[in-house]
């Protein structure tokens, strides 16, 4: 999946920026123009891990096509690219696996998960999403 972003050039004295129009408040820079466009990829990311977390929406990317037609970025000094996202962050199907843990470490999982009223996969997906 790939996300439209615009890239404000930078220069040996300043950095290149980016803004993901689709995600408000979504932003990333970098001392190179690879940088920058690696930022993003990670802003984006982390940006839509927050909205899915707090129950909001995650806006589809638009038509680069539409961005542009409509937008105030104009000029030498933006240059318009993508950053590409792994489409399983958007992807809630669960998935049985097999793990193998020492038995000390499943029965302090198990204690905290009967504290949090949680079930042992409850409790390890939110160990893993706050870690």
């Amino acid at each position: 999946m790939n996300y439209p972003i615009v890239i404000e050039t930078g220069s040996e004295t300043q950095a290149f920026g980016v803004i993901v129009p689709d995600l408000p408040g979504c932003f990333s820079a970098g001392d190179t123009f690879d940088e920058a466009v690696s930022g993003a990829a990670e802003a984006i990311t982390l940006w839509i891990e927050d909205a899915i977390e707090n129950g909001q929406n995650v806006p589809r990317p638009s038509s680069l096509d539409e961005l542009r037609a409509g937008s105030g970025w104009r000029g030498p000094e933006w240059v318009w690219g993508f950053a590409a996202i792994n489409p399983a962050l958007f992807d809630d199907s669960a998935e049985q696996i097999n793990i193998t843990l020492p038995r000390r470490i499943l029965a302090r999982l198990d204690r905290r998960a009967k504290e949090e009223n949680k079930t042992r996969s409850g409790m390890i997906a939110r160990l893993a999403l706050t870690a």
